[in-house]
């Protein structure tokens, strides 16, 4: 990888397997990921992108007979430790999930649920505000904070839900195809949103936008999916700078696939 984007690492997957119950889910990843960088994970579907950015948080535990085989260090610490807390560590690596999920509560509380949740004493009105800000959302609701979140657009909502992971600070935010949802407009405000998140925190995204990809990260991960006795396993083909992956990839097969020629 060209030496131009190394910062520091926060967040570096090493899995050798990962298992659903018995059945091979991912093999042979090692993916550092760098600090206020947007990483994009592409691949065909079923090549383990989500069940790869799961493992960020391990919200994957919560699926019962998953294993896994290595390790992930969060700031050089192993996140799959007994001793370390995945409910604190979800703090600091929040999800935004592909479809948005506000909670069926009024716009301001959505935003302030995390802070009340981890005991915030200061003023929620700030945070708040400050949250709808950075989500790019604040204009469109101020006066509207008391309705309920589910009454926003799907644009909005997704905006809202991303306004909510940033209230509680976290130092990297995963995204699972956040636009697969939203129309263009939608899909263009959040990718603003993503480009200017990056300068206070890490941002790793599953997208199938290969024009996304493209466009907003400044590293991509290829991984590709193989067929062994009906089961589907996803392997992490080649990682580099967007630049390289889109124009001078290392393998025929990333080339094929980033000029839509399968998957």
């Amino acid at each position: 990888m060209t030496a131009t984007h190394h910062t520091e690492v926060i967040l570096h997957a090493q899995i050798k397997a990962f298992y659903y119950g018995t059945s091979l889910a991912l093999r042979n990843i090692d993916l550092p990921v760098y600090k206020n960088r947007i990483t994009a994970l592409i691949g065909p579907s079923g090549c383990g992108k989500s069940t790869l950015l799961r493992c960020f948080n391990r919200l994957n535990d919560l699926i019962e007979g998953t294993q896994i085989d290595g390790q992930i260090l969060f700031n050089n610490r192993n996140i799959y430790h007994l001793q370390e807390d995945a409910i604190l560590l979800r703090r600091r690596i929040s999800m935004v999930f592909q479809k948005p999920n506000p909670f069926p509560k009024s716009i301001y509380n959505n935003i302030a649920f995390g802070p009340r949740i981890q005991g915030y004493q200061g003023n929620l009105d700030e945070i708040v505000e400050h949250s709808l800000h950075q989500a790019s959302l604040w204009d469109e609701v101020k006066d509207r904070l008391k309705d309920n979140a589910l009454s926003l657009s799907g644009g909005q909502q997704q905006r809202l839900c991303i306004a909510r992971a940033l209230a509680i600070q976290p130092e990297v935010i995963l995204m699972d195809e956040p636009c697969s949802a939203l129309d263009p407009l939608s899909t263009r405000q959040i990718e603003e949103l993503m480009h200017n998140l990056k300068s206070q925190s890490t941002l790793v995204i599953v997208t199938h936008n290969m024009q996304q990809a493209a466009r907003i990260s400044d590293l991509t991960a290829f991984l590709n999916v193989e067929l062994q006795a009906g089961n589907r396993i996803g392997e992490l083909v080649e990682y580099d700078t967007t630049h390289v992956i889109f124009h001078h990839p290392a393998k025929e097969i990333t080339h094929q696939y980033v000029t839509g020629r399968f998957g």
